[in-house]
């Protein structure tokens, strides 16, 4: 391994578990915007986009600079990276790697990715190698602590592959990609031959392998598992965590950063050594808000100021592990699946119902539901599909009929009409959104 690799991956680890041990929330904020203070400067002085935006502003009143989102940031691309690559260039290799499976895309030393487009508005990032090692430091340092030492052998399914993740491979620590896109059976196998002592994957990955597992299929014994990529349902949790006999960690990681990880106690908390993140509310009494995030270690594609499509929930109180960093109680799935339900009455307007409400009411309806899916046709239909023995089902539909309806005459809004179906949800390229709105 080269000498400047070398230091970007290790002074980064140091880094991160440095400013780990603060304990002082006043002291993490005052050193955090020294940080951002210093970064603004740097992307001003590399970026067209961002210098002409920020226009009449100074680097210290960068909480006022205007926010933007994904939209804006894929139309002026090409002004808005600083290592002068065009949108077109990256998109066409980005695409070309999602079609072969050769996922070691990259323009120079500049990593290629492509977000998965949940939403319908895929997004490229790039990352330059130094960003790409200091990714992988902090994910060590976090995910891992003791790992250089102890060694690990980390599996990792996800959709696509990227130097980004082929980063982790440091030292002792052995890293195997697993195509989400492979058929399932042909895993098994493999991960029986590598014993993993870290699982990574979508939960609804880490469902079938727990399965797999309570069947017999799957002896293996990791050390650690990581939830990624897909909102944690806690139905999946519980399901999970029972096959393996342990607690079932969370990454918060898009295409926009490595924005927050578990700790020991199960507490998501926000990478605040790395990224900032503002709350805006839409719901405050239940502790509800759409994340704007400043990433203050990424310079080849700035990420200033930018509103994620996502709805998260504050958590209330401090950490039993003593951490300063923001902590998240739960990351409850994109904007755009919110329910939107009429009020009650006449009066033409609209009541938005979180898909953590909706989760809530279907699984305490009926403890006979093994899986679960929730789809908002219309404003005033759903669809719900349960896997259930088929015995039970009569009986849980009524109760989640009744449980919906209960949240809906709670929340001021009309009840839905409401049609069953049973369960289909296979493994392949389609995320799994246990809740989600289909119209628009």
């Amino acid at each position: 391994m080269r000498a400047t690799p070398l230091i970007a991956f290790a002074s980064r680890y140091i880094h991160t578990l440095s400013v780990g041990r603060l304990r002082s929330r006043s002291a993490l904020e005052r050193w955090q915007e020294r940080k951002i203070a210093r970064h603004i400067a740097a992307v001003r002085a590399l970026s067209p986009f961002y210098r002409e935006l920020w226009e009449g502003w100074s680097d210290t009143e960068w909480r006022q600079f205007p926010i933007i989102e994904k939209t804006e940031m894929m139309a002026h691309f090409d002004r808005l990276n600083t290592v002068g690559v065009r949108k077109e260039e990256a998109m066409e290799i980005a695409l070309r790697a999602e079609r072969t499976r050769d996922f070691r895309s990259a323009i120079g030393s500049v990593t290629i990715g492509l977000s998965s487009g949940t939403s319908g508005n895929r997004g490229l990032f790039l990352v330059s190698e130094r960003e790409r090692l200091a990714w992988a430091g902090s994910v060590v340092a976090k995910l891992l602590p003791g790992a250089l030492l102890r060694g690990e052998r980390i599996a990792f399914f996800l959709r696509a592959d990227s130097k980004l993740y082929q980063s982790v491979r440091q030292g002792r620590l052995q890293f195997a990609f697993f195509d989400l896109l492979t058929p399932y059976g042909s895993h098994i196998e493999r991960l029986n031959a590598l014993r993993p002592t870290v699982l990574v994957g979508p939960p609804s990955l880490l469902r079938m392998l727990a399965a797999s597992r309570r069947a017999g299929d799957l002896p293996i014994r990791p050390r650690k598992i990581i939830s990624v990529a897909e909102v944690l349902d806690p139905l999946d949790r519980a399901f999970i965590e029972a096959a393996f006999g342990q607690r079932l960690h969370q990454v918060y990681q898009c295409t926009e950063g490595f924005l927050a990880s578990t700790c020991a106690y199960g507490t998501i908390h926000v990478n605040e050594d790395i990224v900032h993140m503002d709350k805006e509310y839409v719901d405050k009494a239940h502790g509800k808000f759409v994340p704007i995030v400043t990433d203050f270690s990424r310079l080849a594609q700035p990420i200033i100021r930018y509103r994620l499509n996502d709805v998260l929930t504050e958590k209330k109180g401090r950490c039993p592990c003593g951490s300063p960093f923001m902590a998240i109680e739960s990351i409850d799935g994109r904007c755009d699946d919110l329910f939107c339900v009429p009020a009650a009455g006449d009066s033409g307007r609209t009541i938005p119902l979180f898909p953590d409400f909706i989760s809530r009411a279907i699984i305490a309806s009926s403890d006979r539901i093994e899986e679960y899916e929730a789809v908002q046709l219309s404003p005033e239909r759903m669809r719900v599909a349960l896997r259930i023995d088929p015995a039970s089902r009569p009986q849980a539909e009524e109760a989640v009929r009744a449980a919906l309806d209960g949240l809906c005459r709670q929340a001021g809004c009309r009840p839905m009409a409401i049609e069953f179906a049973p369960y289909a949800q296979g493994p392949g390229d389609r995320k799994l959104r246990r809740v989600r709105r289909s119209w628009t």
